[in-house]
């Protein structure tokens, strides 16, 4: 028998009974593969209702707030307002728009 085989047979069969087949060390094998055992199905018992880490469904951003033109464009699409009505008020949200970065700009620069 090699050294290794050798030195096991006493922790495999610590007392002696069961002609070498049982004992503490197959005890201790067989605790450790059970808790492996128990230890998966939890995981897969809890990981399954959170979809897991693996979901290979990309994570959607959150909506953001439509701005004014959107809304101007979708009013025009349902109908709602008439074309000449969009255009005024496309007008004064561009001018809007303009002004604001006018100020904006105006602002940075007397920051430097």
């Amino acid at each position: 028998m090699t050294p290794w085989i050798a030195s096991a047979v006493p922790f495999a069969d610590a007392w002696g009974m069961h002609d070498g087949d049982v004992g503490f060390g197959w005890w201790l094998v067989l605790t450790l593969g059970m808790l492996a055992l128990w230890g998966a199905v939890i995981a897969v018992v809890v990981g399954a209702p959170r979809g897991g880490a693996s979901s290979s469904a990309p994570a959607s951003a959150p909506p953001s707030d439509p701005s004014a033109r959107e809304i101007l464009d979708r009013r025009l699409a349902d109908g709602t307002i008439d074309v000449e009505e969009y255009e005024r008020r496309r007008d004064l949200i561009d001018d809007a728009g303009r002004s604001r970065g006018d100020r904006e700009s105006s602002t940075l620069g007397a920051d430097r």
